[in-house]
């Protein structure tokens, strides 16, 4: 249980670099605590997306990732992150990627982050 808050902080701390780095990913509300759980409802649909679809489309991709050495990790990842914007329109959550190359951006922003925020934060496994 702890990992998963863990995790799931780490995916919030990330999208927030991605919003306030990247200007085309956006994140409205009326105060701060709005916003801060906004985004921790929108690392929890991210986690889900990365969770359940990111194994199947890294799966029906795996030609392309030997044939890229792995570069279509970017694009898989852009892919994971519009989704995530698509969800949290569906849930009236005020996120927003606008954009292939924004996610792109984001994504790369997000995988850094994270990897960063993942080496820092306690893990109990």
């Amino acid at each position: 249980m702890m990992n998963f808050v863990v995790k799931t902080l780490a995916n919030a701390g990330a999208l927030g670099a991605a919003v306030w780095w990247v200007p085309g990913i956006t994140l409205t509300g009326d105060s701060t605590g709005k916003k801060i759980l906004t985004l921790i409802l929108v690392a929890l649909v991210f986690g889900l997306v990365n969770f359940l679809v990111k194994p199947i489309v890294k799966l029906l991709t795996l030609p392309l990732f030997i044939l890229t050495l792995g570069l279509i990790t970017l694009v898989v990842n852009a892919l994971m992150l519009l989704l995530t914007s698509w969800l949290a329109e569906q849930f009236e959550l005020s996120f927003h990627v606008e954009g292939f190359w924004t996610a792109v951006l984001g994504g790369l922003i997000i995988s850094v982050v994270s990897w960063v925020l993942n080496l820092v934060l306690p893990d109990n496994d």
